[in-house]
């Protein structure tokens, strides 16, 4: 599925901004190949179960939400994330806002310590994301802004991202107005214009710090 039809002319400016060198694709291909096996295996393995026994005792419903989200050149694919809401409210197309009733309470645990994305390694292993990367957006939100927001689908000139130079910046979260989802973008086209082994490493070391640390934009 591709959103926008014109999108092949935008991702051709992008890549004439930042020409990624093979070696370099294929060394980040590795180190997401890499981390998303360890977390997998060391992690995904016991978690899944545990996780999906807490949700499946506090709340009716699939372990998984899965959507559809707009990933590299504008391909559509199913993105993985712990069910963190009653399974009625998952099913409508809705950012979570701050005290969301809807939100479980297994469900407010996952999403204040990020654990909610963790499925997405899955979505890295298949090929459709990467670990860092921009945010994937679900289909129906792209919609929004991909015409009113110069540069918005140049953020899909590469995988998305589990986390992203956005998130480690502030610009995580509920983007209810123009005005934060362009500031997300402007991050995502500094990463996608300076792209490097090194800054993905960096922004790994940045996301982990976050999640102890905490971020209020994370409820």
């Amino acid at each position: 599925m591709i959103v926008s039809t014109d999108f092949q002319n935008v991702y051709t400016r992008t890549e004439s901004v930042h020409t990624d060198k093979r070696s370099n694709r294929i060394y980040k291909r590795l180190f997401d190949v890499l981390i998303a096996s360890l977390v997998t295996l060391l992690v995904l393995v016991w978690l899944i179960p545990l996780v999906g026994l807490a949700i499946k005792l506090t709340s009716p419903g699939p372990i998984l939400f899965i959507q559809l989200r707009t990933g590299r050149y504008g391909r559509a694919f199913r993105c993985f994330k712990f069910r963190t809401m009653t399974h009625e409210a998952s099913k409508k197309f809705a950012q979570v806002t701050r005290n969301d009733p809807a939100i479980t309470p297994i469900g407010q645990f996952l999403r204040k310590n990020s654990l909610d994305e963790l499925p997405q390694f899955l979505n890295v292993l298949m090929g459709e994301m990467s670990v860092v990367g921009p945010r994937p957006h679900a289909v129906d939100h792209d919609k929004e802004f991909w015409s009113i927001i110069p540069y918005y689908p140049n953020r899909y000139a590469v995988r998305p991202g589990i986390t992203g130079l956005a998130q480690v910046r502030g610009a995580r979260g509920l983007t209810e107005t123009t005005q934060k989802m362009a500031r997300r973008v402007r991050y995502d086209l500094h990463y996608i214009k300076n792209r490097s082994l090194l800054l993905d490493v960096l922004i790994c070391w940045w996301t982990i710090k976050t999640v102890f640390q905490g971020d209020e934009n994370v409820w």
